[in-house]
């Protein structure tokens, strides 16, 4: 992206503790045309500074912060007055820690792990959002209030033909629920559903970065693939 390119695009602050994984979201930003990395910060007090400096359009906030939770930072913002716009990338899957992120003005909420076509789709969402909201009168009317909002609640993603979302959330919760990896049998076994069915959807878990999937060794036969929670 050139200097001229630059000035027009989305300002980028990555916040995340874990040097590879803000490695990795740095990289992505950078590869999704109309945003530049503005900077990475590895903890909520050096967050803290960067946006004290300005010139920060969107945070990618984690919510594990080796000095503090993300929401605490979120909630000095707010105190301060910094509108800043906020895209939780976080590994936090409870239901409290969503409810104040949503209060606290967080736009989007996007669990990990999760793949660049998942990363890349949520800040498009936002890019639409955002060019919407600059496209808009002072003054709007319902219609324009709904479609701006609507690029952040897009219909969730079709499963599979022949999957049901109950059977692909039982399945879920059943290995996260699980202290070790679990097989096609046993999830089949505890969900009680056929050993085929079930493994169709471990699969697909497996393939979209909700399960993680390995091998289990044992015996004179063939290692039996199992899945276990990330």
């Amino acid at each position: 992206m050139s200097a001229e390119d630059d000035a027009g695009a989305v300002r980028v602050l990555v916040v995340e503790d874990e040097e590879l994984a803000a490695e990795a979201h740095a990289t992505y930003v950078g590869r999704i045309p109309g945003f530049v990395v503005a900077g990475v910060a590895r903890s909520a007090g050096e967050a803290a500074r960067l946006l004290e400096r300005g010139g920060i359009d969107l945070v990618l906030l984690d919510m594990h912060l080796p000095d503090g939770h993300g929401l605490g930072l979120l909630q000095r913002l707010r105190a301060a007055g910094d509108l800043v716009d906020v895209i939780a990338v976080t590994a936090a899957r409870e239901t409290d820690v969503v409810r104040h992120a949503v209060a606290h003005g967080v736009v989007l909420y996007l669990l990990k792990p999760f793949t660049f076509a998942t990363f890349r789709a949520r800040l498009e969402q936002y890019a639409e959002y955002r060019a919407r909201l600059h496209a808009a009168p002072d003054e709007v009317m319902q219609d324009e209030v709904d479609r701006m909002l609507g690029t952040l609640r897009p219909a969730a993603p079709d499963l599979p033909k022949g999957m049901s979302a109950e059977t692909l959330r039982a399945v879920v919760v059943v290995v996260r629920a699980s202290d070790s990896a679990l097989s096609a049998s046993e999830v089949a076994e505890l969900v009680g559903a056929s050993r085929v069915t079930v493994r169709r959807y471990l699969e697909h878990l497996a393939d979209t970065g909700t399960l993680e999937r390995g091998q289990r060794y044992g015996g004179g036969g063939r290692p039996e693939v199992e899945y276990r929670r990330t």
